[in-house]
């Protein structure tokens, strides 16, 4: 099967494209190699964002997740330069916000990984970022379009990924959802073990 990207709203791909021309947007630090095109800047490779609500770490709740708008990777000659996110609006979508830094080319990497994986399955799997911020972290979905259950997905951490995770490595649902509720009781048992004074 290959893999999915489903179409952005077209008010979606409005939005990057005002974007590209706005002198205000184009301010942003994260548009730096924008400023100065020697050619056409394409939206390309939009991928849905999806927010993991705080404190939940189960496949339920990945199904859950609500979907907070689009990210395009920005190419310029045929080279990811920066990506542009849109969040969701009373009427459609709005401009959020121009990115620079790992996070390109781990998303690239990532959506070849992606196609690797999932060119000899049989399931379709959709393409989704996945917002995970109380971890500051990101990764590729891959939701199995046909499965059953959430846990059937697959999430690949994007570089760099916080302690506890590895980046690139394609991790059944299930299993990273269940890394992410670690952390907390690893954070807190060192103050346990603070002597008073």
């Amino acid at each position: 099967m290959t893999l999915q990207t489903p179409q952005p709203p077209p008010s979606a791909l409005r939005a990057v494209l005002a974007a590209l021309t706005s002198d205000a947007a184009l301010r942003q630090s994260g548009a730096a190699p924008l400023r100065s095109p020697t050619g056409p800047l394409l939206p390309a490779h939009p991928l849905a964002v999806h927010q993991l609500p705080p404190g939940v770490g189960t496949p339920r709740a990945l199904a859950a997740a609500p979907r907070t708008g689009w990210r395009f990777l920005i190419k310029h000659g045929g080279e990811v330069v920066a990506a542009a996110e849109v969040v969701k609006a009373v009427e459609g979508h709005t401009f959020s916000h121009f990115a620079a830094g790992p996070y390109l080319d781990s998303t690239v990497q990532a959506l070849t990984q992606a196609w690797q994986l999932t060119h000899p399955l049989r399931a379709p799997y959709q393409a989704r970022l996945l917002s995970i911020p109380g971890q500051y972290a990101t990764a590729l979905w891959l939701h199995s379009t046909d499965a059953a259950t959430p846990g059937d997905d697959l999430l690949i951490p994007l570089a760099p990924a916080p302690l506890g995770m590895t980046a690139h490595r394609a991790y059944p649902a299930a299993e990273l959802l269940a890394l992410l509720t670690r952390p907390r009781a690893v954070a807190t048992a060192p103050l346990a073990a603070v002597p008073a004074f």
